[in-house]
C-alpha cells in the first residue's frame, strides 16, 4: 500500500478582540464567508479551520480579493 500524499493549505486571517462581547473575531481576506468567533484565539482557530474546510468541500475556493498586508499609518 503506497502512503497517501496529504497537502496542506494556509490561509491568513486577519483577527480582531471585540470590545462589547470580549470575543474574537476572524476572517479571511477575500474569502466570501470565511469568518467566525470564539472566546480564546484555539477556540477562533479551530471555529475558522470547520468554516475554511466547509467552504473547501464545494471546490476551490475564488478569492474575490488578494490579502497584500497590513501597514502602519503615522497622523499627527
Amino acid at each position: 500500500m503506497k502512503d497517501a500524499i496529504i497537502f496542506m493549505k494556509f490561509f491568513t486571517a486577519v483577527i480582531e478582540k471585540c470590545r462589547d462581547t470580549g470575543l474574537y473575531v476572524g476572517y479571511v481576506p477575500g474569502l466570501s464567508g470565511a469568518h467566525s468567533q470564539g472566546k480564546s484565539l484555539d477556540e477562533l482557530n479551530d471555529n475558522l479551520k470547520e468554516v475554511i474546510e466547509m467552504l473547501l468541500e464545494e471546490g476551490e475556493p475564488k478569492f474575490e480579493t488578494q490579502f497584500v498586508g497590513t501597514q502602519n499609518v503615522m497622523v499627527m
